[in-house]
């Protein structure tokens, strides 16, 4: 029998499909990165790791340090138990290198390493390249080595390293962790190092050695290990690495330091946090104490204050407060950076509330941005500029912005930059109806993600969009679940509404009316909450509209229409009024006046396509099938269906053509019961495929979540539609078998 450790060794899963498996086991999936990182793709080790982060008594937001403990520690012993003494020798040096080879093994004191390590190979511990490179297989490998092993030996091998590598910053990083005896000679080569390896571009290394000189400082030189640790906590920041700026912050506030260094280690730690702000509110309140008195430092912390505010407040009106005080105070120093980045957040809060001069704190954003830094750093008004064109359908505009400025900000930019354009390139594509473009994109945005261990909830919301378009909306609908499952382990609310968003317009398409229904009153009850005013940030409305007219509540669709249309009408904001339009084309379909909904459809297609968006273009001519299949004008229902196809065909939007029924392998004729479903409305067809399959009164009302009067009220009418007087009549006159089940809305 083989024993645990070989179990172990099994084929490993891609960092995303390491998420899926923590999501389907209720395990935190905003730390995919790190946990496929550290287990190598190995499914039992990062189910492991998934379990003691859910087992940690604090929350951790992105840290490179796991709780490892327990089962995922023992693990990972399990799988070093199989390399002897002389293996596990050479194995320490690799783990301990910055750039581990066989050869810098070997001129470390193992003579016979190329043969050590290629047993650790044949164990499934390392990989060997072609140029002796060594890699851990999983990152909990090297770290569990390191940490089961006693000091007077690491010691020893950081000696060792020290004297054989070939970087002068390597060698002191090695001499430095090689003793714990506090050296200022030591400790200022360190600190000389970090400026070497920032200007590499290496902002991790550079972290790591920052905090290295801090700790390396005497006790008697208290103010400089304190000016030290305050300037590792920033170079954490930098780096995204929590761990570090945790450690340097625990450190520095434990000493007698200076309010803006207490400041600056208290926002290191916020800014690692990501889009986990829900646990910082003590941070918050004594950053803005210690502020007290500096126009400066409480810029700085009221500007991370806009963004706890609007994520994990559901507060604009807080944060926009904040963003203009943070503004006025930056520039009153004359920090214009920071000014810009405040007026940045304050045009975000202006959109979201309505206000109708929303672009001009941008535009003033911008100017201050250009003209303190050079194009690629830090852009973060331009990257709203090509949202709010995004938001506007303003596409072709938005596209061409964001392909000038990616490049440079992938040259000189932080990675969340990068992101934040892929996930808006990827919208914009997706709306546009590139689909292929859409897809690219969003999986390169989830890759960078994962990668740098940030919350994947939105790149999943991101991919859902991209799905949706012309992928699968079974993938399209797992990944927005996996986006709303992450923002509410973060407490992000903004990003909860969008996932839910996407969520729920996928289940409308597909035909879940009732889950549609659900999911999309929690995005009303979420944006009320949020106080977004402006329909085009997120279009739910119409989404939210069509499922009430599915579920024969007419009256109320009408009723969400006519309640935020004027507020669409006064921003101005056109293409919202043509989704508006389209829902407002079923509900006179529904309520006895199919002639005027055509034309309506038409008119609105027609619109769509002149904006360039081929996508809704063809939703409309969808509808507008449905529309003359009602009024039994066959042929102008297939024209209109084979106009939609043909829209799709051309985007490439496969999951939209099948709704079409032109999809390869499907059946072009129309469903059994087809010309009787014709005469119905959506709700009452899928009570009546129900029925007509044998369904009693009671099942049809759970599996529609409708209580049994409404079911009997609804059959009723259907009976009287039909002609019929029982269900055996209904089943003859659909036709429909035990395998027709309901489908999308037709």
């Amino acid at each position: 029998m083989p024993s645990e450790a070989d179990v172990l060794l099994v084929p490993p899963l891609q960092a995303d499909e390491i998420a899926e498996l923590l999501v389907h086991h209720r395990l935190a999936s905003r730390m995919a990165g790190r946990i496929h990182r550290a287990s190598g793709g190995n499914p039992r080790l990062a189910l492991a790791v998934g379990r003691s982060l859910a087992d940690a008594s604090t929350p951790v937001h992105h840290a490179e340090a796991l709780p490892l403990s327990g089962r995922a520690r023992d693990l990972a012993r399990r799988m070093l138990a199989v390399a002897p003494p002389a293996v596990r020798s050479a194995l320490l040096l690799a783990a301990l290198a910055l750039r581990p080879t066989a050869a810098l093994v070997r001129r470390a004191g193992r003579p016979s390493a190329e043969a050590e390590l290629a047993a650790a190979e044949r164990a499934g511990l390392v990989s060997l390249t072609e140029d002796g490179a060594v890699r851990f297989t999983a990152g909990l490998l090297p770290t569990t080595l390191v940490h089961d092993t006693c000091w007077t030996e690491r010691s020893r091998a950081h000696t060792a390293l020290a004297q054989v590598v070939d970087d002068p910053v390597e060698a002191v990083r090695h001499r430095a962790l090689a003793t714990d005896v506090p050296d200022e000679d030591l400790a200022a080569e360190v600190a000389a190092a970090v400026d070497t390896v920032r200007r590499r571009g290496n902002s991790a290394l550079a972290a790591e050695l920052a905090l290295l000189a801090a700790e390396s400082t005497p006790a008697h030189l208290a103010r400089r290990r304190i000016a030290r640790l305050a300037a590792a906590a920033g170079e954490a920041a930098r780096a995204a690495r929590a761990d570090l700026a945790l450690r340097a912050a625990a450190d520095l506030l434990a000493r007698d330091a200076e309010p803006a260094d207490r400041v600056r280690a208290r926002l290191a730690v916020i800014d690692t946090a990501g889009q986990g702000l829900t646990d910082l509110d003590e941070m918050f309140v004594h950053a803005l104490e210690d502020a007290e008195g500096d126009p400066a430092l409480r810029a700085a912390v009221l500007l991370r204050l806009t963004v706890k505010h609007v994520l994990a407040d559901a507060d604009p009106v807080r944060s926009r407060a904040a963003a203009v005080e943070s503004a006025a105070l930056a520039a009153s120093v004359g920090d214009r950076h920071m000014a810009a980045q405040a007026l940045t957040q304050q045009a975000r809060m202006d959109r979201v509330l309505g206000a109708p001069d929303a672009e001009r704190a941008l535009a003033e954003a911008r100017a201050l941005e250009m003209a303190d830094r050079p194009l690629g750093v830090r852009n973060a008004a331009q990257i709203l500029t090509a949202r709010h064109a995004l938001f506007d359908d303003r596409l072709g505009e938005a596209r061409d912005q964001i392909n000038a400025l990616l490049p440079l900000v992938e040259r000189r930019g932080p990675v969340e930059d990068t992101i934040e354009l892929l996930h808006t390139l990827a919208a914009v594509e997706a709306r546009r109806g590139q689909c292929a473009a859409a897809l690219q994109h969003a999986h390169r945005s989830l890759a960078l993600t994962l990668e740098a261990g940030l919350s994947p909830g939105p790149a999943w919301y991101t991919l859902a969009l991209a799905e949706a378009a012309g992928g699968s909306f079974a993938r399209a609908a797992s990944y927005a679940r996996r986006s709303v499952q992450a923002s509410e382990e973060e407490g992000d609310h903004v990003f909860l509404s969008r996932s839910l968003y996407a969520l729920g317009r996928v289940q409308l398409l597909t035909g879940d009316v009732s889950g549609a229904l659900e999911t999309l009153r929690r995005v009303q009850d979420n944006e009320r909450a949020l106080r977004t005013v402006d329909p085009a940030m997120l279009r739910w409305h119409e989404e939210l509209a069509e499922a009430l007219l599915a579920n024969d509540a007419r009256e109320q669709a009408e009723e969400l229409l006519a309640d935020v249309g004027p507020v669409a009408e006064r921003l101005g904001r056109t293409t919202v009024l043509l989704g508006f339009d389209r829902a407002y084309a079923l509900c006179l379909a529904a309520g006895g006046k199919p002639e005027d909904a055509a034309a309506l459809l038409v008119e609105t297609a027609e619109r769509f396509a002149a904006h360039g968006l081929v996508l809704e273009q063809g939703r409309c001519l969808i509808a507008l099938a449905r529309v003359e299949r009602r009024r039994r004008r066959r042929s102008a229902a297939q024209q209109a269906l084979q106009s939609a196809a043909a829209v799709f065909e051309r985007a490439g939007a496969a999951p939209w053509l099948r709704l079409t029924g032109e999809a390869p392998g499907r059946a072009e004729s129309a469903p059994a019961g087809g010309d009787a479903l014709s005469r119905l409305t959506d709700a009452e067809a899928r009570l009546a495929r129900l029925v007509g399959q044998g369904a009693s009164n009671q099942e049809a009302a759970a599996r529609l979540y409708l209580s049994v009067k409404t079911v009997e009220a609804r059959l009723t009418r259907i009976y009287q539609k039909l002609d019929v007087r029982s269900r055996a009549q209904l089943a003859t006159v659909l036709s429909i078998g035990p395998d027709n089940g309901a489908g999308p809305p037709r």
